[in-house]
């Protein structure tokens, strides 16, 4: 009777399990973001950590939904470390951002090759709508302590198709541009970005 019973209850715990397994693959609550981003070199798929990177996936797409970032240029590109962009446009004039938000560098994302990271400035807690995507693994941009130069830079996604448009920018030619270092001599435009999943 106790082994029936202890039979019937494995059976019920893995029907259950595989039930949830089917919810979780046709349910898209539980599926990460992905975005489109279409540039001038070609096309980007990056796939967003919301459940590891919450505040900072909510903002980034907050920008994707609005458009912010169409037309908008890879304003600055170093080979071997990573190509940034989300803030300036062709002419390197800044737009207009939102207020900045708290940085996520701790917990437990790393700038690995292949990952999106936000931008910011020697404050801790500076980033707005810049971002990057790191060319190689930058293991001095993880987070190592609560100081300035130590609190790293927060990842929330990475690209799952289109590494080698993203090799591609990271090789083009890059010059001095005002008071701006490693501008890409020709224009390397996000031409659209968008949510298709």
């Amino acid at each position: 009777m106790l082994k029936h019973y202890i039979n019937k209850g494995a059976i019920s715990f893995i029907a259950f399990v595989l039930f949830s397994l089917i919810c979780m693959k046709l349910n898209p609550a539980y599926a990460n973001p992905k975005v489109l981003m279409e540039t001038s070199k070609g096309n980007i798929t990056i796939e967003l950590y919301e459940q590891e990177a919450p505040i900072t996936v909510k903002n980034f797409l907050s920008y994707v939904s609005e458009g912010f970032y169409n037309n908008l240029i890879f304003h600055r590109v170093i080979p071997n470390f990573m190509i940034q962009g989300g803030g300036f446009d062709k002419k390197m004039n800044q737009k207009p951002v939102k207020d900045p938000i708290k940085n996520e560098a701790r917990r437990g994302l790393n700038n690995k090759r292949g990952t999106l990271a936000m931008a910011r400035t020697n404050v801790i807690n500076s980033a707005t709508a810049q971002f990057f995507i790191n060319l190689v693994n930058n293991d001095f941009l993880n987070h190592k302590d609560n100081t300035s130069s130590g609190f790293g830079y927060a990842v929330f996604g990475e690209v799952i198709e289109g590494m080698d448009v993203v090799d591609t920018i990271g090789r083009t030619r890059t010059h001095a541009f005002g008071m701006f270092r490693d501008v890409p001599i020709k224009d390397i435009t996000i031409k659209n970005m968008s949510v298709i999943e």
